[in-house]
């Protein structure tokens, strides 16, 4: 099993590089959000109880996939720091653990663009930051920028490339199987 772990700062492309990825490799794709919204459905967002159960779910469906051998890409908002430290080393031993490989592809793009992407009106409907303000809040709060650092990381930018384009360089730079029905 191979786990896409694709990471950086909100408005980055992770969702629309991991899309195409998908569409690219035929892997599985687990997005950041999907594990927010259903533990939003009842917990209110940013409380502990909200914090540990997106964990224990997004770890869970993580080694789930891992056990059954689904190639899976996951998008995830990484700030340097003990916590998403802690989880992404769990998200390692859990998936070496059933014999997966984790390949790390960092995101990022110049501070302009990221303004200029959160605008955009689809990021409202999915209940994503999509304000100035709020990019801005996050920013002055987390280390957003960081690559993980004790692990290797594809590093792209995405400030002037098209999301089909990122992909292609991960499949090319992993090495990862294409679908056979890929566009």
């Amino acid at each position: 099993m191979k786990l896409v772990f694709i990471y950086g700062p909100p408005a980055s492309g992770k969702l629309t590089v991991a899309t195409e990825l998908a569409k690219l490799t035929g892997f599985k794709l687990f997005h950041n959000h999907v594990s927010i919204q259903f533990v939003q459905s009842i917990f209110e967002f940013g409380t502990k109880t909200f914090w540990r159960l997106t964990g224990k779910y997004r770890l869970e469906m993580l080694e789930a996939a891992a056990r059954e051998g689904i190639d899976t890409i996951f998008t995830f908002v990484y700030s340097k720091g003990e916590e998403d430290d802690r989880f992404v080393n769990q998200v390692v031993q859990r998936i070496r653990a059933h014999g997966g490989q984790v390949q790390f592809v960092r995101l990022y793009c110049d501070r302009e663009e990221l303004v200029r992407r959160v605008k955009a009106s689809q990021r409202k409907r999915m209940g994503k930051v999509n304000t100035e303000k709020m990019l801005s809040d996050l920013f002055r709060r987390y280390n957003l920028d960081s690559a993980i650092p004790f692990l290797k990381s594809l590093s792209i930018d995405t400030t002037k490339r098209s999301a089909r384009n990122v992909a292609k360089s991960v499949v090319h730079y992993y090495r990862l199987p294409m679908a056979t029905n890929s566009p």
